[in-house]
């Protein structure tokens, strides 16, 4: 786990990828992209994969709320393709707290066929939870969209990582989701979103490494 602050909140990055608020108890996940593999006529393993994943993070934070940042379903036709069996596990997180679909540019509509609510946009405290980061800085804003990751170098070797990026003032989580691609970090299309200070939070083998990108 890797702490750090945005508008005043405490907040951490988790290795497994998803950012833990403990004062709200808050989970809260960027672009899971369930059934993606179906899309490409491909066997739906990332779906289950990535719900396996949820299920141990919720079983280990034991959050009061969560809350999934936009584009969680691949497309607006992938919720009819979620199994049966899946789509039971996935009732059962989101019956387990307070869970909150944002609207993505994937799945601008979803339905709360498997539970939970759904909003654009959200305010927590301090924080404003929205899928895509506004062109304008926004204090507090926590996004994902762009699922950014970066190459690092470790023990004389580089290995690239999906990454959380902060400068204190906003926030870019990466991609939770187990069959989905990254933009570097360092992409003009990301750094143009931030201010100085900026680090990413790496997520690495055994550890989230913090890096900074001025």
């Amino acid at each position: 786990m890797s702490p750090f602050t945005v508008n005043g909140a405490d907040l951490i990055a988790d290795l497994a990828g998803a950012l833990w608020w403990p004062e709200r108890r808050a989970m809260v996940v960027a672009d899971l992209h369930l059934e993606k593999g179906s899309a490409l006529g491909l066997p739906p393993y990332d779906s289950r994969e990535t719900l396996a994943r949820l299920e141990q993070l919720r079983e280990r934070l034991n959050p009061a709320q969560v809350i999934a940042l936009g584009d969680s379903f691949h497309d607006r036709s992938a919720e009819g393709r979620l199994d049966e069996e899946d789509g039971l596990r996935l009732k059962r997180l989101t019956d387990a707290c307070d869970w909150v679909w944002v609207e993505g540019n994937h799945d601008p509509a979803p339905t709360a066929l498997w539970g939970g609510r759904v909003t654009e946009e959200i305010v927590v405290g301090p924080l404003l939870f929205r899928h895509q980061a506004a062109r304008r800085r926004v204090a507090g804003e926590i996004s994902g969209h762009y699922h950014p990751k970066l190459s690092v170098a470790v023990r004389g070797r580089m290995v690239t990582g999906r990454c959380f990026l902060t400068d204190g003032t906003r926030l870019v989580l990466p991609a939770f989701g187990a069959f989905t691609g990254g933009l570097d970090a360092r992409d003009p299309a990301l750094r143009r979103l931030f201010g100085r200070g900026l680090a990413a939070h790496v997520l690495g083998v055994s550890r989230v490494i913090r890096v900074p990108l001025g």
